[in-house]
């Protein structure tokens, strides 16, 4: 038997180095399962103490759009392991630091680069890999935007910005009085602010799902994908409420979306867990984004499985063996907050864990502002429906 891979102790010579860009309550997960197999690691945020700060063995502030403050800090901390967790990142600086060997950057630099820009993500899945997605245009000026949706694209449609996550600076416009009021706030409310956005046209779907998917390496050596069972989620204003697993849909859809989320992973490269969106009608599939790390929505898989997507994520960074395999039916929904500030009190957890078989997690951000995600309650059942109503139920109890 060949020998295996080696494993050293945090904060000794021998120590494995993971550097996570972005901290918050899915950069915590990941730093808790990372630190499961010794792995030393260093959160990196643009604020201080951010959740996975928290726990990690050493963290810094920093602009990580700024390339200078981000090649400054990993030169100081020559990390083994580079794991981005949010878009907001000079991708440049990462890909001068993987060409030069110095850091694996997770799954590469070129999926980060892709995915953190929807503008070349879109390119690459709807026009080189020939996916169905919605209709869509770019537009640098709210000249180019109206022509855009007048040309085609039509009402209701989408304004993003081409760099956001969980629903930052997006908005659905129903009619021509809405069109510039949505262009002003895709421009400032983003990750950064652009002078560029894209305007999607909107698909009539039955539900979305995230197909979360997994590239691992076997015991030979090769990269398989593999995939947990669907996750099922409900948006408000884009960012998720509630999500749950497994969701249901017809045999010929499911395979429409693995075969989709293969063929995009498969472009991007590398390894670890993606969370692939995609919409759902009948038997057609649409793609809609693609996230190179665990996804928001997955949460729900810290209580429906026996690995959940953190997990899944570190043990493919790690070239260790995966388990997608759904246990239990189960579903999240989010704790907000219900004011702004830096001195509350989260109330009714006790009442919430009443509910069987729930979890709450709260994720310690230092400052509330009005509706931000502040935890998660998790609920697992016999059926989906069964849970999501233990998980709306428990929810309900908790204040902030």
């Amino acid at each position: 038997m060949k020998a295996g891979l080696k494993f050293g102790s945090a904060l000794t010579p021998t120590a494995t180095k993971a550097m996570l860009l972005g901290s918050g309550e899915l950069g915590k997960e990941i730093a808790i399962s990372l630190q499961r197999y010794g792995i030393e690691v260093i959160a990196v945020d643009r604020y201080a103490n951010a959740p996975a700060m928290q726990i990690a063995h050493r963290s810094h502030v920093i602009a990580m759009t700024d390339a200078d403050e981000l090649r400054k800090i990993i030169d100081l901390e020559q990390p083994d392991l580079i794991i981005p967790e949010i878009e907001a990142i000079a991708t440049e600086v990462l890909m001068e630091v993987e060409n030069a060997g110095r850091a694996r950057v997770i799954p590469n630099a070129r999926a980060v680069q892709l995915t953190m820009n929807r503008e070349g993500i879109r390119t690459l899945v709807a026009e080189q890999l020939q996916i169905p997605t919605s209709l869509y245009a770019f537009a640098e000026n709210f000249d180019q935007l109206k022509a855009a949706v007048d040309g085609g694209i039509g009402y209701p449609c989408f304004v993003k910005p081409i760099m956001s996550s969980s629903g930052k600076g997006q908005s659905m416009v129903s009619s021509p009085e809405g069109l510039e009021s949505a262009w002003n706030y895709a421009r400032f409310n983003g990750r950064v602010e652009t002078d560029k956005v894209i305007v999607e046209g909107k698909i009539d779907f039955d539900f979305e799902i995230t197909l979360l998917t997994v590239r691992a390496k076997t015991e030979t050596g090769d990269i398989q994908t593999c995939f947990c069972e669907p996750v099922g989620h409900r948006q408000e204003n884009g960012d998720y409420r509630e999500s749950w697993q497994p969701q249901p849909m017809s045999e010929l859809a499911l395979a429409r979306a693995k075969s989709i989320a293969d063929k995009v992973t498969s472009a991007l490269g590398g390894t670890g867990l993606f969370g692939v969106e995609l919409f759902v009608k009948g038997d057609d599939v649409w793609f809609c984004e693609v996230s190179p790390r665990p996804h928001d929505t997955g949460m729900v898989t810290m209580i429906t499985q026996q690995q959940s997507e953190f997990e899944l994520h570190v043990r493919a960074i790690l070239g260790l063996p995966v388990n997608t395999g759904l246990q239990k039916p189960g579903a999240s929904a989010v704790i907000l907050s219900q004011s702004a500030g830096k001195t509350s009190y989260f109330t009714g957890v006790e009442h919430a864990l009443q509910i069987p078989d729930s979890e709450v997690r709260l994720f310690g951000k230092p400052e509330a502002l009005m509706n931000r995600r502040m935890g998660v309650v998790l609920a697992s059942a016999e059926t989906v429906k069964e849970a999501k109503k233990n998980a709306v139920k428990a929810v309900s109890f908790i204040r902030y």
